[in-house]
Parts: C-alpha cells; sequence; structure tokens
C-alpha cells in the first residue's frame, strides 16, 4: 500500500504521564491556544472525557464533537486505527472540519508503546498520518517516586520525544532537581522542561520527532559529549548507563560505513528477537555506497520508514544510533552486528 508524501501526512502528538500528572490540564490550556485551532483530538482512554465540561460547545449523534476554538474531540473507545481512519475519511467527505493534526491523550496508565507501533506500523495509518513527537508529563511532586513504582510511568518517560514537569511550583528545587536527574538518565534524549498550570507554546510540543539529520545529530550529539567524544567502532559510553531493574541506554558508533546487507541483516534480527524490548531507537547510519545517511527512528521494534538522505549535514559521516531498551545490553548490539560482518 503506497502512502503520501511525508510532507503532506497529519501529524499525530501522543499526550501521556501517569495518572494526576496533569495532562489534561495541559491539553485544555493548550487546545484555548489561538496556534491549535483545527486540530482533531483523541480521548484514548475509558471512562468520561478527561476535558474540561466548557471546552465543548456542542455534541453530535455519533463520537465526535466540537470543541471552542474549532477543534474536534472523538471519543470512540475502540480500536485507534479505526479511529484515525474514520477522522481521516470524515476530512475528506467533508464530515468534519478540515483539522491539521491530531492529539492523542492516553488513560495516565496506558502503555504508550502499542499506541506508537500503530503510528509507526499499521499501514492504513501511515497511508496519511506520521509521528509528531511523544509528549509525557511527569508530577514533580510525586514523580520520583512514582518511577520507583510504577512500571508504566518508567515506559511513559523512557518513550518521550518531550518531557514536561507538571507542579514544579509545588516542589521543593531539590526535588525537582532529583527528578530531573533521573529522567536525564531514563531518556538522555529528551531535555525535562518545566510548565506551570498547563501554560505552554505550542511550538514548545510540536514538531519533537526530528525531520531533518540537523536537529537527530544535536539530540545526539548533547548526549554523547559532542562529535569529540566519539570512538572507534565502540558504544559510548563505555560503561552503559543502566537505570532502575531493566532500563537502560546507550549508544552504537561505527567509524566506517556498513554494508547494505550487513545493516538489514542484524537489525532485523534484533527486530525479530527483541521488539519488545527495543524502546526506542533512533539515529544515523553510514551505509557503504550510499551518498548521505539513512535516518533511522523506531519504537519497541516498529520503525518509521527509514529516509535515506542525499547527503550528509557535516563532515562528521559516522553511524551513530542511540538506543533506549529493557533488559538489552549493549554488547548484545555489538556482537549481533559483528556476527554478520563474518
Amino acid at each position: 500500500m503506497s502512502t503520501l508524501p511525508d510532507s503532506d501526512k497529519l501529524p499525530v502528538v501522543l499526550l501521556t504521564g501517569f495518572l494526576g500528572s496533569g495532562k489534561t490540564t495541559l491539553l485544555s490550556r493548550l487546545l484555548r491556544h489561538p496556534g491549535m485551532a483545527r486540530s482533531a483530538v483523541i480521548i484514548n482512554e475509558f471512562g468520561e472525557v478527561g476535558l474540561d465540561h466548557e471546552l465543548v460547545e456542542k455534541g453530535a449523534e455519533d463520537d465526535v464533537v466540537e470543541l471552542a476554538g474549532g477543534c474536534l474531540c472523538c471519543t470512540r473507545k475502540s480500536d485507534l486505527a479505526a479511529t484515525l481512519v474514520g477522522l481521516r475519511d470524515k476530512r475528506a467527505r467533508g464530515a468534519v472540519a478540515p483539522f491539521e493534526r491530531v492529539l492523542i491523550e492516553t488513560t495516565g496508565l496506558a502503555d504508550p508503546g502499542p499506541i506508537l507501533r500503530t503510528l509507526l506500523a499499521d499501514e492504513w495509518v501511515t497511508y496519511s498520518y506520521r509521528l509528531d513527537g511523544v509528549v509525557t508529563t511527569v508530577d514533580a511532586v510525586h514523580g520520583l517516586a512514582t518511577l520507583e513504582r510504577q512500571p508504566e510511568a518508567l515506559r511513559q518517560a523512557a518513550l518521550a520525544d518531550r518531557l514536561l514537569l507538571t507542579k514544579t511550583d509545588l516542589a521543593a528545587l531539590e526535588a525537582v532537581a532529583a527528578l530531573v536527574r533521573r529522567l536525564a538518565e531514563l531518556n538522555p534524549l529528551a531535555e525535562p522542561r518545566a510548565v506551570v498550570h498547563g501554560d505552554i507554546s505550542p511550538a514548545a510540543l510540536l514538531g519533537a520527532v526530528p525531520r531533518d539529520t540537523q536537529t537527530l545529530l544535536a539530540q545526539v550529539d548533547a548526549w554523547l559529549g559532542g562529535p569529540a567524544a566519539f570512538t572507534r567502532f565502540s558504544l559510548v559510553p563505555p560503561d552503559p548507563d543502566r537505570h532502575g531493574e531493566h532500563i537502560r541506554a546507550f549508544a552504537f558508533v561505527r567509524d566506517a560505513p556498513l554494508p547494505v546487507a550487513v545493516f538489514r541483516q542484524a537489525f532485523q534480527l534484533l527486530i525479530d528477537s527483541r521488539a519488545p524490548d527495543l524502546l526506542r531507537v533512533k539515529g544515523l547510519v553510514a551505509l557503504a555506497g550510499a551518498p548521505g545517511p539513512a535516518l533511522i527512528h523506531g519504537v519497541q521494534g516498529d520503525f518509521a520508514p527509514t529516509a535515506l538522505l542525499e547527503r550528509w549535514p557535516s563532515e562528521d559521516r559516522r553511524t551513530r544510533i542511540v538506543f533506549i531498551t529493557r533488559d538489552l545490553s549493549p554488547e548484545w548490539v555489538e556482537r549481533t552486528f559483528r556476527a554478520f560482518e563474518g
């Protein structure tokens, strides 16, 4: 099944976070912003719709209601893919306002992984939608304890492109600093940002998934300490970070370009054998004979279509891939690649 060009696809933002972390407050304030008009909102949870009642202007006989500011809200509890396809078809027929983006709010107990896999791998969804980013809210008062007790909260933080710290006005400075350190350990690609009472501009949330090599390189380089920190065909840092019982973050760096067959076979083995444990993978891959890098982005073994870029953005042309994994060592990844190099 062919897809639309990436530039023509509707961006989808996934808003997640543990119970009481401020997702609804954030979404309510966000939808009042003029820049968020022409948005569609999907409440992907059980129970009542988690939006303030004053946001809803009028109901409808089906599962779509109109929100203040020209937004739409879909309260369907059925399959997410069916909901997205249904909204797309209604938009094409003129049955709903021509929305320009989709926001999905999950329940606080949700593992965002299955939703992300739908957004990245379901061909009926990827035909006309693209993931624009995962935004995770974290309660600054209770967040550190929640991360230690709740595996769902750990996964929500590890899979985030944007980490928003809520209730920082109620938390002690020492507690906020400790939480920031913990989040940096869990997810080196997402810089925590404080948000009070849901007050944030759309520009700070949208476009979280890099669409270009410069943005992706900046994310990777910031964690690895810049290009000077890279070492020859090694995993950086030498002692991979391990946080909590299971989740760890590490980087795979390769000086020489990888033969296309080696890259495909090694990565396919990783996916086939450990897909659920590849929580997040982002990076640039130097392929032998290719003028530019391959840009990869995956969640739990499901990857957005690999973009083969025409040129490198700088003179540094090494493979750099950041892995955020569960119970998966960097040594195992390195052995997998070496096994196919012969």
